[in-house]
């Protein structure tokens, strides 16, 4: 096995559940267009990893190739928009062995409803992600990415209790 393949490897087994969350957080919940989109990350990982240059933590430059493949996947969707909001939610699955609980989908579906930029946020939150990392990789300063969440977690609380 080569270098490459060994890091891609230890890569994969590190991060796959952080970037499956990631994923499911902007596909609204549907873990099948979850799973799809993670395997394009995961694509994306292998074809850049030569690329990498070790100037970030290779978590955060995973979370940047995730955040990148998402948002590109929604300009997609919003240029041919193929799926209306409605039927999407329609689509989340009810299998039990996912992580579905009622609870669960409703958050992931009221995360749906905000904006790219604010779901990425949240996603990251739910990760266990610290401020500093999340200013980081999206670069912007730490104190503006404690405002934007606690802003946000007032916008999902609203959206929770009031189905907005």
């Amino acid at each position: 096995m080569s270098k490459k393949q060994q890091l891609f490897e230890d890569i994969y087994k590190d991060s796959y559940p952080m970037i499956l969350q990631m994923c499911l957080g902007y596909m609204k919940g549907d873990m099948d267009l979850a799973k799809d989109l993670s395997q394009e990350v995961c694509i994306n990982i292998w074809n850049s990893l030569d690329d990498f240059r070790g100037k970030s933590s290779y978590r955060t430059w995973i979370y940047r190739i995730t955040v990148n493949t998402c948002l590109q996947h929604i300009r997609k969707e919003k240029k041919s928009k193929k799926v209306a909001i409605d039927q999407m939610l329609q689509a989340i699955p009810a299998e039990p062995h996912e992580i579905e609980t009622t609870k669960s989908k409703s958050l992931y579906i009221a995360i749906g409803k905000l904006i790219e930029i604010d779901r990425l946020l949240i996603m990251m939150v739910l990760d266990g992600q610290d401020y500093d990392s999340i200013s980081e990789i999206m670069g912007i300063q730490p104190t503006n990415v404690r405002v934007k969440i606690h802003r946000i977690k007032k916008r999902l609380k609203k959206i929770l209790e009031h189905g907005e």
